[in-house]
């Protein structure tokens, strides 16, 4: 669900990765004709799949409560773990792209500005 999430939550394409040369039109920018629809927003995963996905994975999570033999005991540094792993996986994109555009998210490292005294 945290993946479906990430992807609902994205653009398809990254204008910041395109160049002049490569945008085809096919998102974020105004018609050239009359019958073209203005789509400032695309998504890399439309409402509908985000919506069925999702609902497809919580209905097999509640039928498999209903079963014994899927309910198996969970050690917790494995949980942890397995936590870690999907969040990396999940943040992969996010945490190059922050490379790339040289994105410190924290305060350390960032030169600090004095006001005036």
């Amino acid at each position: 669900l945290l993946n479906l999430f990430i992807q609902f939550l994205q653009p398809r394409i990254d204008p910041a990765l395109l160049d002049e040369d490569e945008a085809d039109g096919s998102g974020g920018s105004l018609p050239l004709k009359q019958d073209e629809e203005f789509r400032p927003f695309v998504r890399r995963l439309p409402e509908f799949k985000f919506w069925l996905w999702a609902s497809r994975a919580t209905a097999l999570a509640t039928f498999c409560t209903f079963f014994q033999v899927f309910n198996i005991p969970v050690f917790w540094p494995i949980l942890v773990m397995y936590f870690l792993i999907l969040f990396g996986v999940s943040m992969k994109r996010q945490f190059m792209h922050m490379i790339k555009f040289k994105f410190v998210p924290f305060d350390f490292g960032k030169p600090k500005h004095k006001g005036k005294e």
